[in-house]
């Protein structure tokens, strides 16, 4: 049953001092969206054999802030006087231990997917706790931020953003794009109407709002019809998803779970956002018009000083089902035992205790903000972005050297097992080394053939390689952050000070001694 068009996704909620349950969430998308896939309007995505079981893993999350077993972990009380509670990353923290309390609660929520989901709720509560510690950046737009905070803190409203623009025509000022990038159509005395486009909508067809705004990116040219940015429900008149080819579809139609046991329940898919002269009421507004605030919002709104811990523990945790995961592999195929191969195993440990340590760092070296908001250590934040796309990388060439032929020396599909003509040679010929039973090691290299091989593999590897956005901007950034902060300085002054310890007639520290009595070099002609 389709929800009526002034129904809110909070309203689904019965209990209004608690964020949605499964069964509630589920409800909530049954809107009306328009999410494309193969040429056919969706329905309904918790049904619909695209979507389902990346809807119900979703679903899941939300049933574990409920669970006794879970929910201290996960939870504490809002702070906007509703007397209910939220989840830890929903409200945000005044200090280290908070901090690190929030660490945890990301984690706990991310080993339910392993790891694979990154677009999970708690990422862009990190944009709701920055509208909430920092309302006044929006300037006359700082109620809207506040109300926003409260809302998205209640019920764990799932937002996604696309903050990036198409990639046609870049090398043209944005002015110039005015048939595809987003921009104001109409302004009313209620709101405006927008059209364009965006991207990635990564898992938008299963979230509540989408954001729309810029990333780091600045804003080429003046036109400020394109300087804006607000909140869009997916159910809103005119909003679509136009899908890419969905892995849970495909791994269902030509696979089963044992085949596909990633990609047939944890694929997060990407869109291409399409806004079709979409009204935007006032209230749903955060900039308008303003360049300068587009141009900084991501270095002084407090989204980007927030999301990269939820990202940086994500990962953390897919690095420990990865590396636990190569090692049973290796067990397998009887290799962990070489030398070279269990050096290479340390080597992927150690990217995986980086990230964690990182995110200790995030915490323990953390400062306070505005309003007293305890953010992340920016050193921390900024290693792991520069860091992420590289140890990914290295890490997936890793597994390709090592578990080598194991990856594809694998049956077609699970029903090559209920033929005895194919089974006698499957438990003959596919055993694994260390007494593995021959099922056992099919199923242990399918799930990381499925983890780095397969579409839903490949499309991981894209994601944590850009997910930081531009390697070069991330790069500047590092640098821009380290001269603004004095840590440049302090290395640069390091060398200067070792410099003026000594110059062409010596040291000029009192403490060494220069070599005048021993110095061979011009006192050669004594020894002839």
């Amino acid at each position: 049953m389709m929800t009526t068009k002034h129904q809110l996704p909070d309203d689904f909620r019965k209990e209004k001092n608690r964020p949605f349950t499964g069964e509630e969430y589920l409800a909530s998308l049954k809107d009306g969206r328009k999410v494309y896939i193969y040429g056919e309007l969706v329905e309904d995505v918790t049904t619909h054999p695209a979507f389902r079981n990346a809807a119900a893993s979703i679903a899941k999350l939300y049933d574990a802030l409920h669970d006794p077993a879970t929910k201290d972990e996960l939870c504490w009380e809002t702070d906007t006087g509703n007397g209910g509670y939220t989840h830890k990353f929903f409200r945000y923290a005044r200090n280290a231990e908070e901090l690190q309390a929030q660490r945890d609660a990301i984690a706990a929520w991310s080993r339910y997917s392993y790891g694979w989901m990154g677009r999970t709720p708690d990422y862009k509560a990190a944009f709701g706790s920055s509208l909430g510690a920092n309302a006044e950046f929006y300037g006359k737009f700082a109620d809207n931020a506040r109300n926003w905070y409260k809302r998205i803190q209640e019920s764990c409203l799932y937002f996604n953003h696309a903050i990036v623009n198409p990639p046609i025509d870049r090398n043209k000022p944005i002015d110039e794009v005015k048939d595809v990038y987003v921009k104001v159509e109409e302004e009313r005395e209620d709101g405006i109407i927008v059209s364009g486009a965006k991207v990635v909508a990564t898992n938008s067809a299963l979230t509540h709002y989408n954001f729309i705004g810029f990333g780091s990116a600045q804003i080429i040219g003046n036109d400020d019809q394109f300087a804006m940015m607000f909140i869009a429900p997916m159910d809103d008149e005119g909003v679509k998803l136009i899908c890419r080819h969905s892995y849970e579809l495909a791994a269902g139609a030509t696979g089963s779970p044992f085949d596909f046991p990633l990609s047939s329940r944890f694929d997060e898919n990407d869109a291409i956002l399409v806004l079709d002269k979409v009204f935007i009421p006032w209230e749903n507004v955060l900039i308008y018009r303003d360049l300068e605030r587009c141009r900084t919002w991501a270095q002084y709104a407090g989204f980007a000083g927030l999301f990269p811990m939820q990202a940086c523990t994500r990962l953390a945790v897919k690095l420990d089902f990865i590396t636990g995961l190569l090692h049973k592999a290796l067990q397998c195929t009887g290799v962990i035992e070489f030398r070279g191969v269990a050096a290479q195993m340390g080597e992927v440990m150690a990217y995986r205790n980086l990230f964690w340590t990182l995110t200790d760092a995030m915490s323990g070296a953390s400062y306070e903000w505005k309003n007293g908001c305890q953010m992340p250590s920016p050193q921390a934040i900024q290693t792991y972005r520069v860091m992420a796309p590289m140890a990914y990388h290295t890490i997936k060439k890793i597994v390709e050297q090592t578990v080598t032929s194991g990856l594809i020396y694998l049956p077609s599909h699970i029903r090559d097992f209920n033929n005895p003509d194919i089974d006698q040679y499957l438990a003959k010929y596919v055993r694994g080394s260390n007494n593995i039973e021959y099922r056992e090691r099919i199923k242990i290299l399918k799930l990381l053939w499925d983890a780095i091989g397969t579409e839903f593999g490949g499309r991981h590897e894209l994601y944590e390689i850009n997910y930081a956005g531009s390697q070069e901007e991330v790069r500047l950034q590092v640098l821009g952050q380290s001269t603004g902060n004095g840590t440049l300085k302090r290395c640069f002054d390091l060398v200067e000070r070792c410099l003026s310890d000594y110059d062409e007639e010596g040291w000029k520290v009192s403490h060494l001694n220069n070599s005048d009595d021993i110095r061979m070099l011009g006192n050669l002609n004594r020894f002839s």
